[in-house]
């Protein structure tokens, strides 16, 4: 569900000044590193390491496009700090720090599959304030800046109208510790049936712009790290949904939970009833 914006446009520019130099250079590194894992993607990716598991891996081009984001960043911010999925790690002196997935959903990447994403988010003195995330090969840029709403592109975005819970259309995803996938997929079974279907699509940053978007009713998952989930969240809720863990508590890696606001609280009861938080 999108209203327009003035075209050509990324939206309306912040009125604080820091704000609008990180969205800008948020969008940058975002479009740079889009390119470099589009068009470099070699015919042979390999493997280059693991992580949690076998199946948990780091290709290559996650670790260039990391290189990419925190050089193009320093470079502008040399005084910010960083939290990165592939190791960057800096407090930094600035108050601001950068978190970044420079490859989320690296598994559909490394099988050619096309939803993957750069997540790149801005913290002011710990808040999120704002948030990127480009998909290339669905040729969007979705960004966000706290209190200035959400867009794809010049497209404003907004929360889809909330249907019963069981006409709600809910992505979710899975980990990568066989314990923990098997719990995954039992929740997920008992769930099937009191919603209209579940989808996944194997990255956290896009499943919660598509929430943000209209074009799912809700998402959760457990074991999201902060760069999963620190642009995603921030758009999600710019664009008026509602974003939590278990009831009460804020989205971290227990489970996180973003939808409309008439499907939020059914659905993380729901998931509470079913144990979605633990494994």
């Amino acid at each position: 569900m999108t209203e327009p914006v003035t075209p050509g446009s990324t939206g309306p520019a912040p009125a604080d000044p820091l704000l609008a130099e990180l969205l800008t250079l948020a969008l940058e590194a975002g479009r740079r590193a889009g390119a470099l894992l589009r068009d470099g993607r070699p015919d042979d990716l390999a493997v280059a390491a693991t992580k949690t598991s076998p199946i948990d891996v780091v290709t290559e081009m996650d670790l260039a496009a990391e290189k990419l984001i925190t050089g193009y960043l320093s470079e502008h911010r040399p005084h910010d700090g960083f939290l990165g999925e592939e190791g960057a790690a800096s407090p930094g002196t600035s108050g601001v720090r950068w978190v970044i997935d420079p490859l989320d959903g690296t598994v559909n990447y490394l099988y050619g599959l096309p939803t993957w994403a750069v997540s790149i988010a801005a913290e002011r003195d710990g808040e999120t304030v704002v948030g990127v995330v480009a998909a290339p090969l669905r040729g969007e840029t979705y960004h966000a800046v706290l209190g200035g709403g959400a867009y794809v592109g010049d497209r404003r975005l907004a929360a889809r109208p909330s249907p019963p819970l069981d006409q709600a259309l809910i992505s979710t995803g899975f980990g990568y510790l066989q314990h923990r996938r098997a719990h995954q997929a039992d929740v997920a079974q008992r769930m099937i049936p009191l919603l209209r279907d579940i989808r996944r699509g194997g990255s956290a940053a896009i499943d919660l712009c598509d929430v943000a978007a209209g074009r799912l009713d809700g998402y959760y998952e457990r074991g999201l790290n902060p760069w999963d989930l620190a642009a995603g969240d921030l758009i999600a809720r710019e664009a008026g949904c509602l974003t939590g863990g278990r009831p009460g508590e804020p989205a971290s890696g227990e489970l996180t939970v973003a939808a409309s606001p008439g499907v939020f609280a059914p659905l993380q009861e729901l998931l509470e009833e079913h144990g979605a938080w633990h494994d």
